[in-house]
């Protein structure tokens, strides 16, 4: 038993958003000198430095496992001292000019924050308090400098000097050495700032921007990834042209540069014109990269392309305003990937994102506001509820407001705010002033956690032709926050008869209190309603409609998300019958299944998406008390018996589909989805040739896509096509790392009994490393998601779960902290699993030199 009083003693002190005070210092201008070596780097920074607070005060500055060899002040010795690792220089006056040497080691540094070493080359990653592991500055997004920076290397060992900004100076020195300077004419915060060094190639290009001025583009990789970045560059300049087009918003620098590193913490950094990129967000072809990689590297490319305005030019004022560029960035990214296919599909992929992590969130022991109130750790709240839950916040803005007026506010917003770092506020304000209208209470979005509930009951007085529709609107308590007020709820809404399928209203309805009832006159026949369309508000909508209702709303609504949305209830409500009763008649499931295959104005992408099952986690968040086995039970004999009873449309659809060359664009997705899609359901309605056909496909693939998805069918399996097919696959893209990270990720996510072992055994292959982010996302990260593999009810799930935790902690904090939230969701389960969850996550909390990510995470989640 933990002690308690010794536990909370030990606990790190909590930053609060009510703290918030403005720096005492700011730095208008910073120098730095880098000599570049792997294991032993100096640092030279000058900051000119103004006083901003009381007289008096000294120049505080945050450090993070520095060597301090020399602190200056106008080049004479200063007086400071060291607290931790915080340097402390005394007398010291506005204007003067404040120098510090340091030196790091990179090669030593497997936290990737700060300047580290990833397969030969440095690299920086800054956000969101890395800086301070560089040199010694005041690390808080609200102090904004202008960057002068050079760097000297070994020329053999890093013929690329990259930097922020502009490229001003380079040269050959003596010893073999060279030098590179650069400078950023736009002020930033310190976690913009990057370098990297190393022996890379670029692909370059250029572009001209609306106003006729040349930007030279280069994304930089090591010599042999080179034929993999043309999908990159192409969506960089699609994502520039977008951005004048919709937004309005140039480029502003001569050069903009992506460099790809394989070890990285998040996806990628917008750091100021010099962007650095995990490396499976860049390289592509048909041979390695699925059509969901391809549309990723475009998706995150335009997204940090994105942030050079929203997060850079606008920054933010502290970390609690993480979701004011984060959210809004995302809405935009989502907003691009939709121009570029299919919107629909988009909107479904993106809402099953949402459900599938940000709305679990809400309903745990993690549950925030999109705007904290405090944190031990902020990089535990780069959440989906920051980013995913913050852009739909965005989108219900524009939503409101319309496309015009929303461009309006974001217009007013940039002007108001261009070099600022700025708040959540600025920006609800900067839509209120720009089209007169009140946001008072749709602040409540930021501030409470959450997600909201809202009861739908639609009655029609047939006599009178008129349909009332009542709506309620309830969010439930999370930790902090017992009470919560009525929020703002946009909700799209048709209606139609049941008989002749007729719309009789499509309209937008603002949820503002508790409680609202709306009329609709001229309602002829029973209508049936559509309720939430296009997913106007990130909410849960109970609506008292019938499984006859539903497959009707499948069939016939001309909203596709809502269409997609009515087989997926119907679908839900089938499934949770049959955990409930042992059995349920799917018979309402399989005729709207056979509506949407044989429907001839379907989108393939469209139904692939609609005829898919919910998953097995989302089918758990629907129930009081998660029950691993009667869902996985449930869930495959509806599968089985889809697969089987349409067996040969899905047939017929499966030999439609078939590609003779691959082609990237949304119709040949779509076809490829959809056959991977009517594979899994023969295999799963146990036709005799499943196997063989996957087999085939697997063999015959001239794509990713395909053949990943043949052997995604073939791992679910018993078939002893599998071992074949894992070999083969291993055998062929061995060497090839992002590739082999899906080879360990198909078998964590594998549906089959024994995943749990594979899973360990694979912990001990010669390819398994704890310090590679993207392999321990694929194979301990696929694991923890795995529902019915993680919760086996002898409980080994958890406790290697927690032997994972506890030794990447040792190695990278941040992402050890990320694989604790499925562990946190014990009180969804019996008494039995949710004492050995607890039993975990108290082992955990009991650890020696455990990381303050890990003790919030785990800390929040006991409770």
């Amino acid at each position: 038993m933990l002690d308690v009083q010794t536990t909370q003693a030990a606990a790190p002190a909590p930053t609060r958003r009510e703290d918030y005070r403005p720096p005492e210092w700011l730095v208008p201008s910073i120098d730095l000198d880098f000599d570049l070596g792997a294991e032993r780097t100096l640092v030279r920074s000058r900051l000119t430095v103004e006083r901003n607070g009381a007289e008096g005060a000294p120049l505080r500055l945050d450090g993070e496992n520095l060597t301090l060899l020399d602190v200056r002040v106008n080049g004479a010795p200063a007086d400071y001292a060291l607290d931790g690792d915080m340097l402390i220089v005394e007398g010291v006056n506005s204007g003067d000019s404040v120098e510090t040497t340091v030196a790091i080691q990179p090669a030593a540094n497997t936290q990737l924050m700060g300047l580290y070493a990833s397969g030969g080359i440095l690299c920086t990653q800054c956000e969101a308090e890395g800086f301070r592991r560089i040199t010694f500055f005041p690390d808080r997004p609200d102090v904004l400098s202008r960057y002068t920076v050079r760097m000297s290397a070994d020329k053999a060992l890093y013929p690329v000097l990259l930097a922020n900004g502009d490229p001003v100076g380079s040269g050959d020195l003596e010893g073999g050495r060279h030098y590179a300077e650069w400078n950023d004419p736009y002020p930033k915060p310190c976690y913009l700032f990057a370098l990297v060094a190393g022996d890379l190639q670029a692909n370059r290009d250029r572009f001209v921007t609306q106003s006729g001025r040349t930007v030279d583009l280069g994304i930089w990789v090591r010599p042999e990834d080179l034929p993999k970045t043309h999908h990159a560059m192409a969506a960089l300049k699609a994502s520039m042209a977008w951005d004048e087009k919709v937004y309005g918003r140039e480029y502003d620098l001569d050069v903009f540069n992506i460099v790809a590193v394989s070890d990285f913490n998040f996806g990628a950094m917008e750091n100021k014109g010099l962007n650095i990129f995990n490396s499976r967000y860049i390289l592509a072809d048909p041979d390695t990269a699925t059509d969901a990689d391809y549309d990723a590297v475009a998706g995150v490319v335009a997204h940090e392309y994105f942030h050079n305005w929203s997060g850079n030019r606008v920054t933010c004022r502290d970390w609690f305003q993480l979701s004011l560029k984060e959210g809004f960035t995302v809405f935009r990214d989502q907003q691009f990937s939709a121009d570029q296919g299919s919107a629909a599909v988009k909107r479904i992929e993106d809402v099953r994102a949402l459900r599938a992590i940000q709305f679990p969130e809400d309903a745990g022991p993690l549950a925030h506001p999109i705007r904290p109130e405090s944190y031990i750790e902020i990089s535990n709240f780069y959440t989906a509820t920051i980013y995913d839950k913050g852009a739909e916040i965005i989108r219900m803005m524009h939503t409101m407001l319309g496309g015009e007026g929303f461009r309006r506010g974001t217009d007013l917003y940039f002007e108001r705010h261009d070099g600022e770092a700025a708040t959540c506020e600025d920006f609800v304000k900067a839509m209120e002033d720009a089209n007169g209208v009140d946001l008072s209470r749709f602040r409540l979005w930021y501030a409470q956690a959450g997600t909201p509930r809202i009861t739908a009951s639609l009655r029609h007085d047939d006599a009178a032709g008129r349909a009332h529709l009542t709506l309620e609107q309830a969010v439930p308590p999370t930790p902090g926050q017992d009470s919560k007020q009525p929020m703002p709820v946009p909700l799209k809404v048709a209606l139609f008869g049941d008989l002749t399928g007729e719309k009789y209203a499509d309209r937008l309805i603002v949820l503002e209190g508790v409680a609202q009832e709306v009329i609709f006159d001229g309602i002829g026949e029973r209508p049936i309603l559509s309720i939430n369309r296009d997913f106007s508000a990130p909410v849960i909508v109970e609506a008292d409609r019938s499984a006859g209702d539903l497959a009707f709303l499948s069939a016939n609504d001309d909203n596709p998300f809502a269409r997609y949305e009515a087989m997926q209830q119907l679908m839900l409500d089938t499934l949770l019958g049959a955990i409930r009763n042992g059995a349920a008649d799917s018979g309402p499931v399989t005729e709207a299944v056979r509506r949407t295959l044989s429907d001839p104005n379907l989108d393939p992408a469209f139904i692939a998406e609609a005829v898919l099952m919910p998953s097995e986690a989302f089918i758990g968040d629907q129930m009081e008390m998660v029950d691993p086995n009667a869902i996985h039970i449930a869930r495959e004999a509806l599968r089985a018996d889809l697969g089987a009873d349409l067996e040969r449309l899905w047939r017929d659809l499966y030999a439609a589909t078939t590609a003779n060359r691959f082609e990237y664009s949304p119709a040949a997705k779509g076809a490829r989805r959809l056959r991977t899609v009517a594979l899994s359901y023969l295999m799963a309605g146990g036709a005799e040739d499943a196997a063989a056909l996957a087999r085939q496909q697997f063999d015959a693939a001239d794509n990713m896509t395909d053949r990943q998805g043949a052997l995604g069918v073939l791992v679910n399996s018993d078939a002893p096509e599998r071992e074949a097919a894992l070999a083969a696959f291993y055998d062929r893209y061995r060497g090839n790392a992002l590739v082999i990270d899906k080879w360990f990720s198909v078998q964590a996510l594998s549906t089959r009994p024994d995943t749990g072992a594979v899973v360990k055994a694979l912990a001990d292959h010669p390819d398994f490393t704890l310090s590679n982010p993207n392999r321990l996302r694929a194979l301990i990260g696929g694991f923890a998601a795995n529902q019915c593999a993680l919760h086996v009810a002898d409980g080994s799930g958890y406790r290697f779960l927690a032997d994972m935790i506890l030794a990447v902690d040792k190695l990278n904090p941040q992402t050890a902290a990320r694989l604790v939230p499925p562990l946190g969701r014990w009180r969804r389960f019996d008494a039995d699993r949710a004492d050995k969850m607890k039993a975990e996550l108290s082992r955990i909390l009991a650890a020696d030199d455990l990381s303050k990510d890990v003790f919030e995470q785990v800390s929040k989640s006991l409770g």
